[in-house]
């Protein structure tokens, strides 16, 4: 569902968030132990980075992956 363009772009957004990402990747690892298959986390990652992006542009501050709230 949804625009395929945006879903690529995502996509391969997630595959670089896990690398580099730390809470992603600790999201990653979480949902592949628990047996989930690799490219539904890697959804998960592709929603968590959405969030993330939404979070930055409500707030108007820079991502600080130190901020906990």
């Amino acid at each position: 569902m949804g625009n395929p363009y945006v879903r690529k772009i995502l996509y391969m957004a997630a595959l670089s968030a896990i690398r580099f990402n730390k809470y992603c990747r600790e999201l990653y690892e979480r949902l592949v132990s628990k047996g989930k298959a690799k490219k539904l986390a890697l959804v998960a990652i592709a929603h968590k980075l959405l969030r993330q992006a939404y979070g930055v542009l409500k707030n108007r501050r820079p991502f600080d992956e130190n901020f906990c709230t």
